[in-house]
């Protein structure tokens, strides 16, 4: 069983930075797809960032230009780079992982989650 933990979050004021990471106890490479979802209280989880297997990105119109994903493999770690955060971006926010087994099964991991709070 795949664990993910993710780490990073905290107390950051309006137009600072976070990294967050997120650890596998598995190979990364083993993923077809990561990424990072959020959830602020009373609202839906939502996607913010994934990344593919062989590198493409997407992002969520609201972060983009300022969220960066990333990983590395020999870490077996996902990042997300948080610049120029908002007060709207407040949310507990979730790594993800998704494997499509070869007999066509889709096996889809998360993390615990780790808060992330903007506000001065």
């Amino acid at each position: 069983q795949v664990q993910l933990v993710e780490s990073g979050g905290g107390l950051v004021q309006p137009g600072g930075s976070l990294r967050l990471s997120c650890a596998s106890s598995g190979s990364i490479l083993s993923f077809n797809t990561m990424g990072w979802y959020r959830q602020a209280p009373g609202k839906e989880r939502e996607l913010v960032a994934a990344i593919t297997g062989d590198g493409n990105t997407n992002y969520a119109d609201s972060v983009k230009g300022r969220f960066t994903i990333s990983s590395d493999n020999a870490k077996n770690t996902l990042y997300l780079q948080m610049n120029s955060l908002k007060p709207e971006y407040t949310a507990v926010y979730y790594c993800n992982a998704h494997l499509l087994h070869r007999d066509g099964t889709l096996y889809k991991y998360w993390g615990q989650g780790t808060q992330v709070t903007v506000s001065s």
